[in-house]
């Protein structure tokens, strides 16, 4: 048993979906599932209840998601007890890509990420969960501040066979006729304002779709030739590269800023030395 698979069934347990908690955990899906499955053959009982249309904890892994965050939690302390420091919690999303590696590299302290929705993030600061935390778009509110690091460019993603896609950019107008898969506005409305903005600006209004589910099933979706577009950070379109799916700039560009933001009357640990890291060279 090793400490990775506890923490990737606790991530499952709050994500109830494996796509979500391999995003949040920055790594594969088949790496989760394949380690979940090892340690339930170890344990001699099934963990979760898997359905095409859920993932549910079974009774038995209800208890052992107890145990497990208890064990990490231990964990925890006693690594920041062999250190002298503990690690700095740090709030991430999907798509910071190679700007999170460089901060990570950057960055001489232990730190704890939490991929998390902006919400969660935002609570966890002002709970005192999180030390920081990356967020897009404006924050309003009032007891946490931001500091700015860098602007995120948007790319759009459409099938690599239709007309727009030739270029080395794509007009917005292009894709009016297409469904525009992009999560819920309640869930990210910097993101979805400014694609929104966008088309309006550009003359048409999106027909959108649902982009519930995990990039790698939107990804597919489009790559089927179904009809379909989306946008996607460029750091994280690196990871995302695929035969039947071209990443284009738009026309206009689309970027979001980016910042760290930080609780207004806490101190923050490290936060100068977490700030240099941040900000582009």
């Amino acid at each position: 048993m090793e400490l990775r698979q506890l923490r990737y069934v606790v991530t499952v347990a709050e994500e109830r979906h494996f796509g979500l908690a391999a995003q949040r955990l920055h790594i594969g899906q088949p790496a989760v599932s394949q380690q979940i499955r090892r340690l339930e053959r170890e344990l001699g009982v099934e963990l979760f209840d898997r359905s095409p249309r859920h993932v549910r904890l079974t009774e038995a892994g209800a208890r052992f998601v107890v145990a497990a965050r208890e064990v990490l939690a231990s964990a925890d302390r006693a690594r920041s007890a062999a250190t002298g420091r503990r690690p700095l919690r740090l709030g991430t999303a999907s798509g910071l890509g190679t700007h999170l590696d460089a901060l990570l590299e950057r960055l001489e302290l232990p730190v704890e990420l939490d991929a998390l929705p902006v919400q969660a993030r935002l609570d966890r600061v002002l709970g005192g969960d999180l030390d920081a935390a990356f967020v897009r778009g404006p924050v309003e509110e009032p007891r946490l501040r931001t500091v700015s690091t860098w602007r995120a460019e948007l790319l759009v993603a459409l099938p690599a066979r239709h007309p727009a896609a030739d270029g080395e950019a794509v007009e917005l107008r292009d894709l009016a006729e297409l469904p525009l898969r992009i999560v819920e506005r309640r869930h990210n409305p910097p993101l979805v304002d400014l694609v929104a903005r966008a088309c309006h600006d550009a003359g048409f209004e999106p027909v959108l779709s649902s982009g519930r589910g995990p990039l790698e099933e939107t990804m597919a979706i489009i790559g089927s030739g179904s009809g379909a577009w989306t946008v996607v950070f460029a750091a994280h379109a690196v990871v995302m590269a695929r035969p039947r799916v071209r990443f284009l700039p738009a026309l206009p560009p689309l970027h979001l800023p980016t910042s760290l933001v930080v609780h207004r009357d806490r101190p923050t640990p490290h936060l100068d030395e977490l700030v240099r890291a941040a900000s582009p060279d």
